[in-house]
């Protein structure tokens, strides 16, 4: 059962250094109104792209806090 709640926190551990780690990559929702205030010209290709990026990386984020608290449940409940 030790090894267990060992495995499973180390598990734990992994997940939530990703989820640092996808949220801090992210840009933040007011990175759009500052680049265009300082004159950033972007082309319609950077655009999506950033876009397709933010989308997925939002993505990860939903679905590796999901598992981060389907592990801790699992944690409380040993």
């Amino acid at each position: 059962m030790e090894i267990a709640k060992l495995v499973l926190t180390v598990i734990q551990v992994i997940f939530a250094v990703i989820l640092i780690c996808v949220v801090i990559l992210q840009s933040g929702k007011s990175a759009g109104l500052s680049g265009a205030i300082a004159g950033v010209a972007d082309t319609f290709m950077a655009k999506n792209k950033a876009k397709g990026w933010d989308a997925k990386l939002a993505r990860w984020t939903k679905w590796v806090a999901i598992g981060f608290m389907l592990l801790s449940l699992v944690a409380c409940l040993l």
